[in-house]
């Protein structure tokens, strides 16, 4: 899929909730009446930023180290909270150069996709899309990046990245949807962020949920 598809696309309405809810955990999808109309919720931007490297677009993922406060090591598009006087899409941009060391300022944001309720943390999170012409040269705080994730545009649409297993959380077993990465398993409000985005580049507006 090239640059210029991804832009065509991110011109439809957005699925919202419905294709969230394809990589949600069973017990999130229980929460849906919370999540249509989130209590007071702290505000959060993220970034997908995509970029070209051997000959296809990938984006950029970050595993959290164990010492943050919340989602100990858990895969996650870069991003955080918003400053006072901040717009959704400047905390995204501004967190991912703190993160990753990126050039803010040079990334096209070509997209935004739907707001995500987060009930474990209470955050309100709002997704941003953007591109780069060229790989960045990433530079990783420590203290809030563990690893950097390179994942492929490819790999995403292929539905053979999607896994299901059953998981121990809570004291109960669940069986959870996520997509694999190499060795790495991306579930959770990123999954469903990912599964948004997915929608729109295949065109669905309605996922049934």
């Amino acid at each position: 899929m090239t640059i210029d598809e991804v832009r065509q696309a991110l011109q439809r309405p957005l699925p919202g909730l419905s294709a969230q809810a394809r990589m949600a955990p069973p017990y999130r999808r229980d929460q849906i009446a919370v999540m249509l109309n989130p209590p007071a919720c702290k505000q959060a931007g993220v970034l997908m930023l995509l970029y070209p490297l051997d000959g296809q677009l990938r984006f950029s993922l970050t595993r959290r180290p164990d010492s943050v406060e919340y989602h100990k090591g858990q895969i996650s598009l870069p991003g955080g909270s918003q400053e006072n006087g901040e717009s959704y899409c400047q905390t995204a941009l501004r967190e991912a150069q703190e993160e990753i060391g990126i050039d803010a300022a040079a990334v096209e944001v070509i997209g935004r996709l739907s707001q995500l309720y987060v009930p474990p943390s209470n955050f309100c999170i709002q997704p941003f899309v953007g591109y780069v012409a060229q790989r960045p040269d990433f530079k990783i705080e420590e203290v809030e990046v563990a690893e950097l994730i390179e994942a492929p545009l490819d790999a995403l649409l292929d539905p053979a990245t999607v896994r299901m297993e059953d998981w121990e959380l809570s004291g109960r077993v669940w069986p959870i949807p996520f997509y694999q990465f190499g060795p790495h398993k991306v579930w959770g409000a990123t999954a469903m962020v990912l599964s948004e985005f997915v929608a729109m580049l295949e065109g669905i507006q309605d996922c049934g949920y």
